[in-house]
């Protein structure tokens, strides 16, 4: 794609091209695979999530890849570039989402990135954000990545979005702190209107919940703080 930003060539591919499934990712929770994505003289390695390998959630319906995109697409919206290019499509053992997998350097998570790179942190605040308005339920410290180019990367949203507010994060250091003016701008368009691509992914009262969280944060600016220090997820990493 002559003229295509590396994210929207990501996309391209991931949408058209054959998938092949390499190998099932260890330490995952519901069936989740790395895929090789081929289209002619184009490749790149996904993160498969097939539906029919979910378990099931009391608290979440079936279908967490669907979150997954929506998560992309709520990070698109936003203006944010936090989460991998994400499709959903067949593949190799049915329906499911499909990621760009990141060649992060794995020995970094959150926790190792927020002490040693305060050069990150404007990254790290933005992130911190957007799990807010997405109601993250799941950001462990190890589903935020460092890609090339020192570009923060966040993976693996399938539990996002709930109704009620659920949020369970490690990421609190920021608490109290005004959110940066930049990131307003995002929110305040995201408070006004969802965008139909979005909003086709979720239920009506999760829609709702969406924009209301992204009104509080309009009308209060600041990061939130845990102030029952039980708001997260296990493992941490």
């Amino acid at each position: 794609m002559a003229g295509a930003s590396p994210d929207q060539a990501a996309l391209s591919l991931l949408e058209c091209g054959e998938a092949e499934v390499q190998g099932r990712m260890p330490w995952s929770s519901n069936a989740t695979f790395l895929a090789t994505i081929t289209d002619g003289a184009r490749t790149c390695q996904a993160v498969y999530k097939p539906g029919r390998g979910e378990r099931p959630l009391w608290d979440f319906p079936h279908g967490l890849y669907r979150r997954e995109l929506a998560a992309y697409r709520l990070s698109e919206a936003l203006g944010w570039g936090l989460v991998p290019p994400t499709v959903i499509r067949d593949g190799p053992l049915g329906e499911g989402s499909f990621q760009l997998f990141i060649e992060a350097d794995f020995e970094q998570h959150y926790f190792t990135l927020h002490e040693a790179r305060p050069d990150l942190h404007a990254q790290l605040r933005t992130m911190c954000a957007f799990d807010i308005v997405a109601n993250n339920t799941d950001r462990k410290s190890g589903h935020v990545l460092l890609g090339p180019g020192d570009r923060i990367w966040g993976v693996d949203q399938g539990l996002c979005f709930s109704a009620d507010f659920k949020l369970r994060t490690v990421i609190w250091e920021f608490g109290g702190e005004p959110v940066p003016e930049g990131l307003l701008h995002g929110i305040e368009r995201l408070a006004t209107s969802v965008p139909l691509d979005l909003a086709a992914l979720l239920d009506d009262e999760e829609v709702d919940a969406l924009q209301h969280r992204a009104r509080l944060l309009m009308r209060n600016p600041k990061f939130p703080v845990d102030t029952s220090g039980r708001r997260y997820p296990w493992p941490v990493v």
